[in-house]
């Protein structure tokens, strides 16, 4: 009988983030280029290790964000998005990432930091059609980031925080086809905003003069959650794309 004492694996703990913005009605995320190996020069989330055995895991999450970024976090809302913990991901050895998530309107230009060669905003695109690869599974943090994000907008008014006030449905809709990542049809999507209660209510005054026909205004009424939701449509087929 083998008794040689167990000893547990060295795992190390780390964080990372995916922080969303919307800028000229584009949906972007915040990244940085690493300015050390492993993935030198290439882009990613923001994060990094635990300081010490005495930090917790939110506390550590809001110190790389300023350290990295040079951005508050403080104004944001960062929730839990998942752990993720192949035991490949890391070539440094075995390390177990908690990713949060934040998502949020009028957030500043970022400065890079510490291990980080600079930090930017990147519209979402430029990662998910390949242009910009990014390092580790931060691709696969932030397709849950975006799935998150773009639940959040079905189930609560958060697209309402986006719209300057007052705003038009049309201004709401830009929101949304931002987020989900589809073209939506005016018509249905007008139906959909009227068929919430509390969603958004009217602005006084109640038009934006345009070329055509006055538009309405709204501003975010008393509800957080809808109900019903607004849920998204199926995505196109590509029979429908052509």
């Amino acid at each position: 009988m083998d008794e040689t004492p167990w000893e547990p694996p060295t795992v190390l703990l780390a964080v990372d983030l995916v922080i969303l913005t919307l800028r000229s009605s584009t949906l972007h995320v915040l990244l940085v280029e690493r300015g050390i190996e492993p993935h030198k020069g290439r882009s990613a989330l923001p994060g990094g290790f635990l300081f010490d055995a005495d930090e917790d895991l939110r506390t550590a999450a809001h110190r790389e964000l300023s350290e990295e970024t040079d951005l508050d976090a403080a104004r944001l809302h960062l929730e839990q998005l998942g752990t993720y913990g192949d035991p490949g991901r890391d070539p440094r050895g075995r390390v177990v990432s908690v990713a949060y998530l934040a998502i949020a309107p009028e957030l500043p230009e970022p400065e890079a930091g510490t291990d980080a060669s600079a930090a930017a905003w990147t519209p979402v695109e430029e990662c998910l059609s390949g242009r910009t690869e990014l390092a580790f599974d931060h691709r696969s943090i932030l397709d849950d980031g975006l799935e998150r994000a773009r639940a959040e907008l079905e189930h609560t008014s958060l697209a309402t925080a986006f719209c300057d006030e007052p705003f038009t449905i049309s201004d709401l809709q830009q929101v949304y086809e931002a987020v989900w990542g589809q073209r939506l049809d005016p018509r249905n999507f007008y139906r959909k905003v009227q068929a919430v209660p509390g969603f958004i209510v009217p602005a006084l005054p109640d038009r934006r003069r345009t070329r055509g026909r006055p538009a309405r205004l709204f501003r975010p009424g008393p509800r957080d959650r809808l109900r019903p939701p607004m849920m998204r449509p199926d995505p196109p087929t590509s029979s429908e794309e052509r």
